[in-house]
């Protein structure tokens, strides 16, 4: 099942340690097992917009299958006094997770510290690895006499305070690990509490400690699957000479090296070219062209007879609802998986990778906005658009605002082309007519949104 706004349900495997929490969704013609660090809750990731975006589209790829290791997020605490395991037992639990999800052969994807995991288990169980795909990894990370790469001791225990004294409270490693998004308070917010839900206080710093100490350089000459090494040319933390290290000593394997800092995994900063490259390679489609140009959904809102009740209210008052109704807003755009383009300052533009998502966002913001007194319209229509820095453009959204515009006692209308993407959904529309749009070519037929489910 595709997780498309949705959450894919978390099941569990016993071993003979306890159990592990794991979920698989998506389909196609191959398994990816997506492996990273302690630092997981598959539960609450969930909870993150630009997480979701980012499974929707790994999903795309085939089934996805994730866990959480034994310690962290969902799965038991490891018994006993011991507080982590060897690397082995983990490798371990991997295969334990996939044979449970009815996998026997997967597209293995470490991110970060799942690196390490994904190259043990490459190594030592080539029959259960297609593929191996290592995003920002490293096969060690202290420096030693030979691997002067590494990070010096001091150094990394400087860093493991600093891990601890920021767990779950500020945030303030995010500076280090996903620059492009440290500063944005909602985003800060929701990694602190993922901090607090994936590993203990207390445990923070052996966790740490725990995958600073690992070594599996030895495990890269036995590696047979082939290999995609994606790393970051800015990054500060999982730098990029530890990629070029793998890649170095990994035969075959191929280095693909992308700007930007980011590495905190799978949902920090501009993900898009990460997946492009594994995409390209896991499907065998090269260097395919890119384009800012793609298919996209587009919403308009606009609160009905603005003007007017602006005039009939004081400066204050109006402004207090206006915030108001971008929080319910911002808010459903979330929910739903879209992205939020811009207030239009009465209204909001917004983009959905798919058309159903768009309608029921579309719905959600004209019912909970009318419980604040306000009437909100909004036009939906999926089509070409024009990928801008800040700002999006082409035909598409001007057909979305032109449909808007014909709601002029609220609701929801959609274009036929919306209508038609989503026949069998439970969605239903009364016919509107058929309307010249201004500025549009052509005769457009329009649906009035009756019932979402």
């Amino acid at each position: 099942m595709q997780p498309r706004g949705g959450r894919p349900a978390t099941r569990f495997v016993s071993t003979d340690l306890g159990y592990l929490a794991y979920q698989a969704f998506g389909a196609g013609e191959r398994d990816i097992m997506f492996l990273t660090g302690g630092m997981s809750n598959i539960d609450a990731l969930w909870d993150e917009p630009s997480a979701v975006r980012f499974f929707d589209r790994l999903s795309q790829l085939g089934r996805v299958i994730q866990y959480d290791m034994r310690g962290s997020g969902v799965s038991d605490p490891i018994p006993g006094d011991i507080q982590w395991l060897p690397l082995e037992n983990y490798v371990q639990d991997v295969i334990a997770v996939l044979d449970a999800a009815g996998s026997e052969r997967a597209v293995v994807y470490g991110d970060t510290e799942g690196g390490l995991s994904a190259l043990l288990l490459a190594a030592s169980r080539p029959d259960r690895v297609s593929a191996l795909v290592l995003v920002n990894s490293e096969a060690r990370l202290l420096r030693c006499e030979d691997y002067p790469i590494g990070m010096p001791r001091h150094v990394a225990d400087a860093l493991s305070e600093q891990y601890l004294a920021q767990h779950g409270t500020t945030g303030a490693m995010l500076e280090l690990t996903a620059p492009s998004v440290a500063h944005e308070p909602r985003f800060r917010a929701w990694w602190t509490r993922y901090q607090r839900l994936s590993v203990p206080l207390g445990l923070v710093r052996r966790t740490f400690d725990w995958f600073a100490e690992m070594d599996v350089r030895a495990a890269l000459p036995l590696i047979q699957a082939p290999t995609l090494v994606v790393a970051r040319r800015d990054a500060r933390f999982h730098r990029l000479a530890y990629s070029e290290f793998l890649a170095e000593h990994i035969a075959g394997a191929e280095l693909r090296v992308l700007d930007g800092a980011d590495t905190l995994p799978f949902h920090a900063g501009d993900f898009g070219p990460v997946l492009n490259a594994v995409e390209d390679y896991v499907t065998g489609r090269r260097d395919r062209p890119r384009t800012d140009r793609v298919l996209a959904t587009v919403l308009f809102t606009d609160i009905v007879r603005s003007t007017a009740l602006a005039s009939s209210m004081g400066d204050q008052q109006w402004l207090d609802l206006l915030a108001e109704h971008n929080r319910i807003a911002r808010a459903q755009v979330e929910r739903f998986a879209g992205r939020e383009v811009k207030m239009t300052g009465d209204g909001c533009l917004a983009t959905f990778d798919g058309p159903g998502r768009a309608v029921a966002c579309a719905d959600a913001i004209v019912t909970e906005t009318a419980e604040i007194g306000l009437t909100v319209r909004a036009g939906v229509h999926t089509g070409e658009v024009e990928l801008r820095q800040d700002d999006i453009g082409g035909l598409a959204v001007h057909i979305a605002a032109r449909v808007m515009a014909h709601a002029e006692d609220g609701g929801v209308l959609v274009s036929s082309t919306v209508r038609d993407l989503v026949v069998g959904s439970a969605m239903t529309f009364s016919p509107l007519g058929t309307f010249r749009l201004r500025g549009v070519p052509g005769e457009w037929r329009l649906y009035h949104l009756d019932q979402v489910s």
